[in-house]
């Protein structure tokens, strides 16, 4: 979220911040081009992707469903020691919530579901779930905005770790898929906002 949609991407300031020459650096924004993170645009070099409502409304819904499957799997596979990290990266995560601390918050967020995920043991599943996680990203980093909405996702995580811990794999499956929907609406509210106050400038 540091750098916004649409914005060029300043290759001779990334390349000097990292210590690299050009060619390892566009090789890089190659890969996150291939995750949908960046755009490459004719005559104007490298360029952070929009995400669009079409790529909400398409991908939501098939990251709901993925996250439902690991979560199920999880339940089965998981060690107790893996639980436990997630259990610590919980209360991390309760912790930057409560000072307000999105950046950091988002971050236990992400290490969360990616914990859940590897968790099930299929390298198919996380394959196909990181080809299109990059493409709606930001959607959900924006998507806590709002104060009610970040303290019912922080609600559901508490539902998350219940279920992991029970090794509900049924209800854990459920509570993901609605979390996941639950942020589509909240990225949804924000498109309409934005589109609303472009409309009256």
């Amino acid at each position: 979220g540091q750098v916004a949609p649409s914005e060029k991407i300043a290759e001779m300031t990334l390349a000097a911040l990292f210590g690299v020459s050009r060619t390892p650096l566009r090789e890089a924004l190659k890969v996150l081009v291939s995750e949908g993170l960046v755009a490459h645009m004719p005559n104007r070099g490298f360029v952070v992707a929009e995400v669009t409502r079409q790529d909400l409304e398409e991908v939501f819904p098939i990251l709901g469903a993925l996250e439902a499957l690991a979560g199920e799997m999880a339940c089965r596979q998981m060690t107790d020691d893996e639980i436990s990290v997630v259990r610590a990266l919980h209360v991390e995560m309760v912790g930057h919530f409560e000072r307000a601390d999105l950046g950091s918050y988002f971050r236990c967020n992400q290490a969360i579901h990616e914990a859940i995920l590897h968790g099930a043991r299929n390298a198919t599943l996380v394959s196909i779930y990181d080809g299109l996680s990059g493409r709606v990203r930001r959607a959900r980093y924006v998507a806590n905005l709002t104060a009610d909405r970040w303290r019912r996702a922080v609600e559901e995580h508490e539902a998350i770790l219940a279920a992991l811990e029970a090794r509900d794999g049924a209800g854990l499956a459920r509570i993901l898929r609605d979390h996941l929907e639950h942020k589509l609406d909240a990225a949804r509210a924000r498109f309409q906002n934005e589109e609303t106050a472009a409309g009256q400038s």
